[in-house]
């Protein structure tokens, strides 16, 4: 069954474009390694032996819209699969910030977005004050003491933003990752 964020493409025959014809069908990209000629021809003409390649000429829920092969939609087809549907969003905002580390096949290594990926949050300021929380920043000291009181939050947070990378996301807040 197809996740609500599943990466689609729209694969055609090169030769049909070529010819200032489209023809090609909407598949999903896990699906992309499996596609044929007969495939992207259902809705169109019949394959010619002109029709040797098939290229993707569209994507829709990829983290940047641009043509590639079937070997390439392919492999993001095997990233989703890997990542899965809930965390797809997330991996896309990544690979957006420019902030992503890529795998020796040049798509973004998992493990590296499991190490980084911070999670989602209303805002960073929020993400900042849980935190300093969790670190137990002020740990041990009484709430009148000089270095709580005085603290300065704003200019801390503001510096705490350089070793983050942070990204909108679709329910109005951020996606927020470590830049390692």
């Amino acid at each position: 069954m197809a996740g609500a964020h599943e990466p689609t493409i729209w694969a055609g025959s090169m030769h049909h474009f070529n010819s200032g014809h489209l023809v090609g069908e909407w598949f999903s990209a896990v699906d992309a390694d499996t596609i044929a000629l007969a495939d992207v021809h259902r809705s169109g003409p019949p394959a010619t032996p002109e029709c040797e390649e098939i290229w993707v000429y569209d994507v829709e829920g990829f983290p940047e819209a641009r043509e590639m092969d079937l070997l390439d939609a392919a492999r993001w087809g095997a990233l989703y699969e890997e990542i899965g549907d809930d965390a797809w969003p997330a991996l896309s905002a990544w690979v957006r910030s420019g902030a992503y580390v890529e795998d020796g096949d040049g798509m973004p290594s998992t493990l590296d977005f499991e190490e980084r990926f911070a999670g989602a949050w209303p805002d960073f300021r929020t993400y900042a004050f849980q935190l300093a929380g969790d670190n137990d920043m002020f740990d041990g000291l009484p709430e009148d003491h000089v270095a709580v009181r005085y603290f300065d939050w704003d200019s801390w947070i503001r510096d705490l933003k350089f070793d983050y990378s942070i990204e909108p996301n679709s329910e109005g807040g951020v996606f927020i990752f470590r830049d390692l």
